[in-house]
């Protein structure tokens, strides 16, 4: 849905809504800042290495403040909930979280982002847990490929074992892909026989601009035309007619089977316009964008015994304020942004 039918279904709907008329729907909440993996990308090695400070244990919110978060945004019409990192796998008990959050009546969904090398240990007990999805994080097949970009000479034999036990566990799995001009444009067709063969959705993401720390250059963006030239070269695929209103990805389903394949074109075609999504940092800030260079501090007031009505309210007040576009007005000066790994993705 977009122009006028998507403006005017989202002003029917009830809850917040931004200064530009953008709804509040998705809530991301990075549980950690930490990460077992140093993908280039998000946390190259030479800025997050052995002497990097991460947030101390006490500054991270509990369990039972991210919890108030969720009740607090579902009024304001948030249905659906990432859990985000970091590496999220890495805090101790995430499996109590997703089921503190799953019985937050109104959550209609409930996913999880992970690079997936401790998904295999943790797969039943986050499908119990209430868990709806999940996405895993994996840049390429080639092992030796894998290796460099995620940092750490981590193997990928270890993402595709946890892929396969979410699956065995009846959770339904979608890959993400950073595709990275001279890096990795040659796990494109790989990584959609992959996807094909298990009845799992690939997405490929443009390289973005998060953070400080990547070294981002326009040059290295492998576009989203150029990435499903790649994909027709062998497989034919079609647009999918009336996406979801407010996915960030083009959806594309082989002409002969129901998989899908997605492209996320955040900087060759901005979605701006179309984004209602709030990030939750692990040390208690709301995030408007991506992109934005500090958040709100909801900890005080979660540590100083607000009700959820009173943190509805000071939530419904930082959306209402809203008017964040950095995609569309990329490389106009804006200030520095705060690191993806902070932030979540």
């Amino acid at each position: 849905v977009k122009g006028e039918d998507l403006k005017t279904d989202w002003e029917a709907s009830a809850g917040a809504r931004d200064r530009l008329g953008r709804p509040l729907r998705d809530l991301r909440i990075s549980v950690t800042d930490r990460c077992n993996f140093r993908c280039r990308y998000c946390m190259p090695a030479e800025v997050f290495g052995p002497g990097y400070q991460f947030l101390p244990r006490d500054e991270v919110l509990r369990f039972e403040e991210i919890e108030r978060v969720v009740q607090a945004t579902v009024p304001l019409g948030v249905q659906k909930v990432r859990i985000t990192g970091g590496e999220p796998l890495l805090r101790r008990g995430l499996e109590d979280l997703i089921a503190m959050i799953s019985a937050v009546e109104g959550v209609e969904d409930l996913a999880l982002t992970t690079n997936g090398v401790l998904l295999a240990h943790h797969a039943e007990a986050l499908s119990l847990a209430g868990l709806s999805r999940v996405t895993v994080s994996l840049d390429a097949l080639d092992p030796e490929v894998f290796s460099q970009m995620n940092g750490v000479k981590a193997k990928v034999d270890r993402v595709l074992s946890g892929i396969e036990a979410a699956q065995v566990f009846g959770l339904p799995v979608k890959v993400n892909a950073v595709i990275q001009r001279g890096v990795n444009e040659g796990e494109i067709l790989p990584l959609v026989r992959l996807g094909k063969e298990r009845g799992i959705t690939i997405r490929f993401i443009e390289y973005m601009d998060v953070g400080e720390t990547n070294g981002w250059n326009q040059v290295d963006v492998v576009s989203a035309q150029e990435i499903l030239d790649v994909i027709s070269e062998e497989f034919a695929i079609a647009p999918v007619t009336n996406p979801e209103r407010g996915a960030v990805a083009t959806r594309y389903r082989h002409e002969d089977s129901e998989v899908e394949v997605g492209i996320i074109s955040s900087v060759t075609k901005p979605f701006c316009q179309d984004c209602q999504r709030m990030r939750l940092s692990a040390d208690g800030k709301l995030f408007t964008c991506l992109f934005a260079s500090d958040g709100y501090d909801v900890k005080e007031a979660l540590r100083g015994g607000a009700e959820c009505d009173a943190l509805g309210e000071m939530i419904a007040g930082i959306w209402g304020g809203r008017t964040d576009r950095y995609s569309e007005l990329r490389g106009e000066g804006a200030p520095p942004k705060a690191e993806m790994s902070y932030l979540g993705g």
